[in-house]
């Protein structure tokens, strides 16, 4: 009997997802004036909500102003006005969908261009080889530092529900700050954030403490962690399984498996791992070990394209099927599947020998259909994917101007807040 991808799921919370079939994150990097969500992305959404998808996640929402993966991030904190987010979640409820919100803090994934900071649990650089003096000098997180980054996941998550999302995925995966905890590679820290994986999984459990405290029962809580970090002494599937187990009891509805990093970008299909050399479902493989033993309901990501593998995935016992790159070259796919329609998406590898810059230009080859559909054109699948990333690169310097002139602002209009409660308050006491 073939599996249903259009079977409802009942997550754990109650809330009901209307298929199996998910839409899942891509770093859009479309963010407008003000590092917020605009017409583009209300039309992306809209778009992908009408296509039959059961759930969308949002790209990387960054937690930390300063803090950012790309200049052209959306930042949802406290200083961010809602609307733009409530039009947002509106638009990609509009065909049925639920939409969660995923968010995300860098750490040390932050290039050496950009303004702010740059934090991991150690100070130790990204390793890319000749490209690693593209990425900025970490410094290790103070016990402050870590604190008000537990709190301030915790504000996004609740603001996210204030704006009218389902819920949140807290990003552990991919390299970025809460999986640099997790990972022995970049966690070299001997205090009580470092050493073992109780240890290190530690900032994750509390970020996942702090948001269940912040938001209603009903709101959704998912955590998205690597299978494994592919790379040698890192995070692997033991360690997820470890993970999961602690998450459990904290209440988390929904925990997606993923791998890789910038290090090792198995995420973009380039995995450094012989398991995951398939050209689909990469983290399959690993998620049918963990699907065994999880307590919580899993979601896979990663290559998934066509029905029969989408039907294997949801075959091994995973519960929902994440798919990515497939939707931004056709974000009609479930629909036809739905339909019977026999219908996939191929896209050529990217042949380029340097794994990094072939993972830059793949990505770049993704975003490329995004910003198409935003404006309300068909995908371009067939661009070059060098084109698409020099074309990316572009957009890129532009939007850095505007992100470090409006970082620069903000800054001044928030000393200036202070400025004026401090003297407010020296004007009562000499009264």
């Amino acid at each position: 009997m073939r599996p249903d991808l259009f079977a409802p799921l009942e997550l754990p919370n109650g809330s009901t997802l209307s298929s199996r079939l998910a839409k899942a994150a891509m770093e859009e990097n479309m963010a407008g004036p003000g590092q917020l969500p605009d017409e583009r992305l209300f039309r992306l959404y809209e778009r992908w909500s009408r296509g039959g998808a059961g759930l969308l996640i949002t790209g990387n929402v960054m937690v930390y102003a300063e803090a950012m993966t790309g200049p052209a991030g959306v930042v949802l904190d406290a200083d961010s006005p809602l609307e733009p987010f409530r039009q947002w979640a509106t638009a990609a409820r509009s065909g049925g969908s639920q939409v969660w919100m995923q968010i995300n803090h860098p750490g040390r994934q932050v290039y050496a261009d950009m303004p702010g900071v740059a934090w991991g649990p150690s100070a130790i650089r990204v390793s890319m080889g000749r490209q690693s003096g593209r990425f900025a000098e970490p410094s290790e997180m103070t016990p402050a530092q870590i604190a008000d980054t537990v709190r301030r996941f915790a504000d996004t998550a609740r603001r996210a529900e204030d704006a009218g999302f389902d819920g949140v995925e807290v990003h552990a995966a991919h390299g970025y700050l809460l999986s640099q905890f997790l990972s022995p590679v970049s966690n070299k820290r001997t205090d009580q954030w470092g050493g073992s994986l109780e240890n290190r999984a530690r900032v994750l459990l509390d970020v996942v403490r702090a948001i269940d405290a912040a938001i209603s029962p009903s709101f959704t809580v998912a955590v998205k962690i690597n299978s494994a970090d592919f790379q040698r002494g890192g995070f692997d599937a033991g360690d997820a399984k470890t993970v999961i187990d602690l998450l459990a009891p904290l209440g988390v509805d929904l925990v997606e498996l993923s791998g890789g990093s910038y290090e090792s970008p198995a995420m973009s299909g380039r995995p450094a791992g012989e398991r995951t050399q398939a050209r689909e479902a990469y983290f399959l493989a690993l998620a049918k070990d963990l699907v065994t033993t999880s307590p919580v309901p899993l979601m896979l990501t990663g290559g998934i394209a066509r029905r029969p593998v989408a039907e294997q995935v949801l075959a091994s016992g995973v519960a929902l099927v994440g798919m990515g790159t497939a939707l931004a070259v056709d974000p009609d796919l479930p629909d036809k599947w739905r339909a019977g329609i026999d219908a996939k998406v191929v896209l050529k590898p990217v042949m380029i020998k340097d794994k990094g810059v072939a993972s830059a230009a793949g990505m770049a080859r993704v975003r490329f259909q995004l910003r198409r559909i935003g404006r309300g054109r068909a995908a371009r699948p067939g661009i070059h994917p060098m084109l698409a990333l020099v074309l990316d690169q572009l957009r890129r310097r532009r939007a850095l101007r505007r992100y470090t002139a409006w970082l620069g602002a903000r800054g001044k209009e928030r000393n200036s807040r202070t400025s004026r409660r401090h003297l407010e308050v020296l004007r009562r006491v000499l009264r």
